[in-house]
């Protein structure tokens, strides 16, 4: 008989994992069990200090008090109608999110890649309904290095080839341009062209941060040339950068907004197509949906999250958490670090590859309390929770410089 899961340790726990679980995740060794804020516990009652954050699906800290309270009290009511049905949570959800990004209407969804579909199913219409694109001839330009997600669509325009290789036939219409190159996108743009895809800061490529002016290129580009700007702000969206939105440090308005990850307050599953009438309009009933998406649960996490934003007080803590992190990153510039890129509470750390890999290095950090995680070769992300402290930060980067000063 299998002892129950609070009998077991860590290492029982992972060797149960390998015959049940496909091995699509090389996950840090560590078994976590309990979790408040920006900490976490295993099994075996070690605590962690979170500098991950769910790749952003946590940034307002593991079991937010109000987020919890929305969900327990939307347990209590009504979970799940389908779409077959109104339910009495969905319109101030959408009316509020859309208020926050300063757009007017919203196709709520569940996953990141969800949304990202939907955007590219939503631009295609778009373009055939509205613009006059021949049947079939839509086309999307996508960044080189982009992370969207792993669907089948949305990996055949991956220039990772980890992601790609062995899930071939690739679908069709994605022309791939370098990121933070206005001029290959202007080359690449054309009368097929149905929209911009991108991500304002490449996260999986290793928070990668266009140059100044490359975002509004892009929104000046797109209204020339007569086609959608996509923002994926799965991953950069909601805070983590100092603003609700990465697009706001240069004053941009994407014609579609895609969200994920903190929408769902680290609780359940919800992204976003967010976008004005004249684009998310173009939907008629039958040709898009979700048994889930916009469901009441989701809706009522989902509104919270929205209320906690609207506060303006953790785009404020990730401006001042970010000052914090930023220096103590060029402090260790030298001492380990070869180079970091860092917007708000969110970097990208190149580690110098004689001391270890990325996976390297996170080990070494789990080992001293500190979980994050690494993106390719020797680089690793941080982007903690926006409730983390500045103690706690300096203390994350304080086990940082130790483990590279002194080794495995």
């Amino acid at each position: 008989m299998t002892a129950p899961a609070s009998a077991r340790t860590s290492a029982d726990l992972i060797r149960a994992e390998e015959p049940v679980l496909a091995h699509n995740y090389h996950p840090l060794p560590v078994v976590v069990a309990r979790a408040e804020g920006t900490w976490v516990e295993d099994v075996e009652g070690r605590r962690y200090l979170d500098m991950l954050a769910g790749y952003s699906a946590l940034n307002f800290g593991h079991r937010h008090p109000a987020l919890i309270e929305a969900a327990h009290r939307q347990l209590d009511q009504l979970t799940l109608t389908s779409r077959a049905f109104h339910n009495d949570k969905l319109a101030e959800f959408a009316e509020r999110l859309a208020e926050l990004t300063g757009l007017d209407m919203v196709l709520p969804m569940n996953t990141g890649a969800e949304a990202v579909e939907s955007g590219i199913k939503v631009a295609r219409k778009w373009a055939y309904d509205v613009k006059g694109v021949p049947a079939d001839q839509a086309t999307i330009v996508v960044a080189a290095e982009n992370f969207h997600g792993r669907t089948t669509t949305i990996v055949s325009f991956s220039t990772d080839e980890t992601a790609r290789a062995g899930f071939g036939p690739f679908t069709p219409g994605f022309r791939i341009v370098p990121y933070n190159d206005l001029a290959a996108l202007e080359a690449a743009v054309d009368e097929t062209t149905a929209a911009v895809l991108i991500e304002p800061i490449q996260g999986e490529a290793g928070v990668i941060i266009p140059d100044a002016g490359y975002l509004a290129g892009v929104r000046e580009l797109t209204r020339r040339k007569g086609c959608l700007f996509i923002a994926d702000e799965i991953q950069s969206g909601l805070g983590r950068t100092g603003r609700t939105l990465a697009v706001e440090h240069e004053g941009v308005v994407p014609d579609v907004l895609l969200l994920g990850k903190a929408l769902g307050g680290g609780i359940v599953p919800v992204s976003a197509v967010v976008a004005n009438r004249e684009v998310l309009g173009v939907l008629r009933p039958g040709e898009h949906g979700s048994t889930f998406g916009g469901n009441p649960l989701a809706a009522a996490v989902g509104t919270a999250v929205v209320e906690l934003l609207e506060t303006g007080e953790f785009q404020r803590r990730a401006t001042e958490l970010g000052v914090v992190l930023r220096d103590g990153l060029t402090e260790l510039v030298g001492k380990g670090v070869v180079g970091f890129r860092s917007r708000g509470l969110w970097a990208g750390v190149d580690v110098d590859p004689a001391i270890g890999t990325g996976r390297e290095i996170s080990e070494r950090l789990m080992r001293e309390g500190v979980l994050a995680k690494d993106t390719h070769g020797s680089t690793i992300r941080l982007a903690p929770p926006l409730t983390i402290t500045a103690d706690e930060l300096r203390s994350a980067l304080g086990t940082l410089e130790k483990v590279l000063t002194q080794g495995a």
